[in-house]
């Protein structure tokens, strides 16, 4: 995969309608500032009756792109995925249309028995895969372990950027919404990440976090994000602009996780304490490596920042 394709340069990412009329300008004139990652969205977020407009703007949108991307590249632009309706609709897009300026496909409702036929259909183009889990195995631990043995060990290995968490499909699975008041760590769900990170993130595979929907509340929004980050989690869905700073703000590493994670893949010391903690280079270096490379991507946090832990008090 290329450096391009890093987890870490997804950030928050956006899901935008295919039926929007604004989708190239946020890829290419900065429209939406700090954009990273987003996905044109031909399922949930489409209805059946504007599918066929929603086809027809796609079509308008890749024209723009490929020809931009011939002229000039895409170094500068934000990392761009298309979520398809279901596999149908995947191989579709892929048979059909020139998707040479796209990054990837968002699989929907990705199970192990839905891999053959994706990759299938995509083994023979260049597009990366973001699997989501949001169908009721997720809740399986057994299941999970299954397909993360499966995806390891499958030929598409290479080509997953990242596993996405849907949480409000897997909510809607157990007849539940999020709470107006509390995190999403306080639902089922709660466990249910710290499963998937357990399973996955131990086998390599980065996650993304799900969508927090409480657009204007930022105490939930910050609390969240902490938990995120906190869960080791590489990014979050984005239901609306104005969501994306604040995502990206706490992906930001704190001086003093860079400073320990420096000293942690330099020291020749089997351990040492550092600002209070003992650092411990055989069992700490897989974190200090990650730290360093969200670093790289999002910077240093400024000094006035509250730290992670601090944010998660009520």
């Amino acid at each position: 995969m290329n450096g391009r394709l890093s987890p870490w340069r997804l950030g928050a990412t956006l899901y935008m309608p295919a039926v929007r009329s604004d989708i190239v300008d946020a890829i290419l004139h900065n429209k939406i500032s700090g954009l990273r990652s987003l996905v044109i969205c031909l399922e949930d977020a489409v209805s059946d009756a504007d599918l066929p407009q929603a086809l027809h703007n796609l079509q308008q949108i890749l024209n723009v792109l490929n020809a931009e991307q011939r002229a000039n590249g895409n170094a500068q632009w934000p990392l761009v995925f298309i979520r398809p309706r279901n596999s149908e609709m995947g191989a579709w897009l892929v048979e059909n249309l020139n998707l040479s300026a796209i990054d990837g496909f968002v699989l929907p409702k990705f199970t192990a028995d839905s891999l053959p036929l994706w990759w299938q259909i995509l083994e023979p183009s260049h597009l990366c895969m973001m699997p989501t889990l949001e169908t009721e195995e997720v809740f399986d631990v057994v299941a999970m372990r299954e397909l993360a043995l499966t995806l390891q060990n499958h030929a598409c290995r290479e080509r997953v950027i990242a596993l996405r968490i849907g949480g409000n499909d897997l909510m809607n699975v157990l007849s539940l919404r999020r709470s107006r008041h509390f995190t999403l760590y306080d639902s089922p769900m709660g466990y249910t990440i710290k499963m998937l990170v357990a399973v996955f993130a131990s086998r390599d595979f980065a996650l993304t976090a799900p969508v927090c929907e409480h657009i204007d509340d930022q105490q939930i929004m910050d609390q969240e994000l902490a938990l995120d980050i906190a869960h080791g989690l590489v990014g979050k869905t984005a239901i609306h602009p104005s969501q994306i700073g604040k995502i990206q703000e706490m992906l930001m590493v704190s001086a003093s996780d860079q400073a320990d994670a420096f000293r942690i893949l330099n020291s020749s010391q089997a351990v040492f304490k550092s600002q209070g903690a003992m650092c411990e280079p055989a069992t700490h270096r897989r974190w200090a490596a990650a730290i360093l490379a969200r670093a790289q991507e999002y910077g240093i946090a400024p000094d006035t920042r509250s730290d992670g832990a601090l944010m998660l008090v009520t």
